[in-house]
């Protein structure tokens, strides 16, 4: 495979796998990209919570997988390039992880350098209602350079099932970096 590109799908452990899931069965199929995941244990807890599904079927997605514990892990160095970074969940102790700078584990340290080097990064953020320190969070991490992008499912492509909600917001997802997908219709 020749590589053009490299994402980093960092999963936390707040609710919404099958959001997870989607994104890493589409962005593993996107020719060229190397896709390379940061699960946290919370995310595995919650996985096996949420969903009927074989853990292994995620895992085969990712090209690398990163321990959240390994802070020496590529993704944790400026140096090491890639093209954008994606919390999906994002859970509200992760969010606030990033929004402050408090680099625990290596989800949050390759966020931060996703920041500080300027490249793509969108939170998921997964948690209602919302608190007044989860809003400054938010707009901390925003103002930061991060995408925050909250499931809001759209309803103009018709859906007809809970996947085709999910996959429009996939969708939604890989466009804001550029990536090609055919997920939904979009707006004509």
């Amino acid at each position: 495979m020749s590589i053009s590109k490299r994402i980093i799908l960092a999963i936390s452990g707040a609710s919404g796998m099958a959001y997870a899931c989607q994104l890493a069965r589409s962005l593993g199929q996107v020719p060229g990209l190397e896709l390379h995941g940061i699960i946290s244990n919370g995310a595995r807890e919650v996985f096996r919570h949420e969903l009927d599904l074989d853990p292994q079927e995620l895992l085969s997605c990712f090209h690398f997988l990163h321990e959240p514990a390994n802070i020496a892990a590529p993704p944790a160095s400026g140096s090491w390039e890639h093209s954008g970074m994606i919390v999906c969940p994002c859970s509200m102790a992760s969010l606030a992880a990033i929004a402050t700078g408090v680099g625990t584990n290596l989800l949050h340290r390759a966020a931060d350098v996703t920041l500080k080097e300027r490249r793509p990064l969108i939170l998921v953020p997964r948690e209602t209602p919302l608190s007044e320190i989860h809003l400054r969070n938010m707009l901390r991490a925003h103002r930061a350079g991060a995408v925050i992008m909250p499931p809001c499912p759209g309803f103009y492509h018709r859906p007809g099932s809970i996947d085709q909600l999910v996959a429009q917001f996939a969708g939604r997802i890989l466009e804001q970096l550029g990536l090609p997908h055919d997920l939904y219709t979009r707006w004509s």
